[in-house]
């Protein structure tokens, strides 16, 4: 089936197509995004203006028309620190509801740090035993730890790295002393936060999930995107303090220069940089592996899961209880049935299709002034 997820995020706004069945990994199927930072609509009174509620609506309306174009059947709509603490936040929602008829669900820090860990866990396996995750957003900053698919510790700090960048580092290039003085409550606000991580062990495993580890991990060598997946990629600390170092006497539009980094991202990337390294000294780890999979991974995989359990759609053709039938030696021989990956005198029973429980209908196709119900 054809599922979409829609992010709202507080860098961009993006919705991703994926083709995927219970059991099976996720395959990408289109993307539809735009540069939307809605913290920089923020009134003094900490409010989305209406100009940011009317460019999300307008996103939000393009989106799932791009989602009923490519007959997507099933559409998870989220939002996350942008909106979440934004002190309107219900309005806004509401708002979006209305105009769209698009319900945004609104997570929790615990909870996106929970669905992010879930997709880690779910990369990796459970060979990778105890998995420590973190996740640098453009408002807050996700840390997970865990040995079982949903983590036992999951928790989120506004050390995002537009908000920092917005609060601290006012200059171009910064000075000195902002950068320090950011530093310093970067430290501050994660000391704490890790001393409860500490108490429950340590992982095997340290991993990043962001856009801005992919883009730090990118620019001290990593492999580029397009080098696939499975590549393996490797953020140390080593690096990050030295780049961390070259990026703070760097004015932004040099920052474009370097590998993996894109116009949205260079302002804030010293802010992201600074929250990676602190991270990694405090929970006192050399590297982390950057995993391809994050939140939208997660809660695709969740309702994946959620059908199966609910049995909204049909297990995958080849699962079922294997029994030994003899009597079909004869007819696999002569071609009959098909013998991929099936021992010769075995067959499958399947199990059986669910009754009155059809798969999510087709999104329906967008009309003027809202969508078709």
């Amino acid at each position: 089936m054809r599922l979409g997820v829609l992010d709202i995020g507080s860098n961009t706004v993006h919705l991703l197509l994926v083709d995927a069945h219970p059991g099976a990994r996720p395959v990408a199927f289109a993307s539809h995004k735009r540069p939307l930072s809605l913290v920089q609509y923020l009134d003094g009174d900490g409010n989305i203006n209406d100009a940011g509620q009317t460019e999300l609506i307008e996103f939000v309306l393009e989106a799932w028309e791009f989602a009923a174009r490519h007959k997507a059947e099933d559409l998870l709509a989220f939002c996350t620190s942008a909106i979440r603490e934004a002190t309107n936040g219900a309005e806004v929602l509401a708002r979006v509801k209305h105009e769209t008829t698009v319900t945004l669900q609104e997570l929790t820090g615990s909870e996106e740090a929970s669905m992010t860990f879930f997709a880690v866990r779910r990369w990796y396996g459970w060979g990778a035993g105890p998995i420590l995750d973190l996740d640098i957003g453009g408002g807050s900053f996700e840390m997970a730890y865990g040995t079982d698919e949903l983590p036992e510790l999951a928790t989120s700090v506004p050390l995002g790295a537009s908000r920092l960048t917005r609060d601290w580092l006012h200059e171009d290039p910064p000075s000195a002393k902002s950068v320090k003085e950011l530093r310093r409550y970067i430290r501050s606000t994660l000391k704490p936060v890790v001393r409860n991580f500490h108490e429950l062990g340590r992982a095997n495993l340290v991993a990043g999930t962001s856009k801005t580890f992919r883009s730090l991990a990118r620019i001290a060598g990593a492999a580029p995107s397009g080098a696939g997946p499975y590549v393996k990629r490797e953020l140390h600390a080593a690096d990050l303090g030295l780049w961390a170092q070259r990026i703070s006497a760097m004015k932004v539009e040099d920052r474009l220069y370097l590998p993996g980094v894109s116009d949205a991202r260079a302002r804030q990337l010293l802010a992201g940089a600074l929250v990676a390294e602190a991270a990694l000294e405090l929970f006192e780890f050399p590297k982390m592996e950057i995993c391809p999979w994050a939140l939208r991974e997660g809660l695709i995989l969740r309702r994946l899961d959620q059908l199966v359990f609910d049995d909204a759609v049909d297990p995958a053709p080849h699962v079922g209880k294997r029994k030994k039938d003899k009597s079909k030696k004869k007819a696999v021989k002569e071609g009959d049935k098909k013998t991929d990956n099936v021992e010769p005198q075995s067959t499958f029973e399947e199990f059986p299709l669910p009754v009155n429980n059809p798969a999510p209908a087709p999104i329906p196709a967008p009309v003027a002034g809202g969508l078709a119900s």
